[in-house]
């Protein structure tokens, strides 16, 4: 595989990366990944403040990572693309395995 060129990566950093560099962000996401959430519904879930949810969402939502879909006078929000949640999977499995191969490392 060749490698990218610098554009698509700045890309991909500026949209993606930055996009879940926060955990209350990746909460989000996995939450959405179950159902379909309006604001108050999430922070309720998550146990944080609405006005921080509403934040987050509107980055995600501005990143392309969630779509709004209004019913009457509330938003409800659900995942653009469910492969963001199988990346999530993926880093957090190469997490777990790098702890353990550290651990394993120390215990040698």
């Amino acid at each position: 595989m060749s490698v990218p060129n610098f554009e698509e990566l700045d890309l991909l950093h500026r949209y993606m990366c930055k996009a879940v560099s926060d955990p209350k962000r990746i909460q989000i996401l996995y939450a959405l990944h179950n159902a379909k959430y309006h604001v108050t519904a999430l922070a309720e879930l998550l146990d944080t403040p609405q006005p921080t949810i509403s934040r987050h969402l509107a980055l995600l939502k501005q990143r392309g990572l969630v779509i709004g879909e209004r019913d009457g006078a509330a938003v409800y929000y659900r995942l653009a693309d469910e492969r963001i949640i199988e990346v999530l999977d993926t880093m957090r499995r190469m997490l777990r395995d790098l702890f353990e191969s550290h651990s394993n490392n120390l215990e040698a």
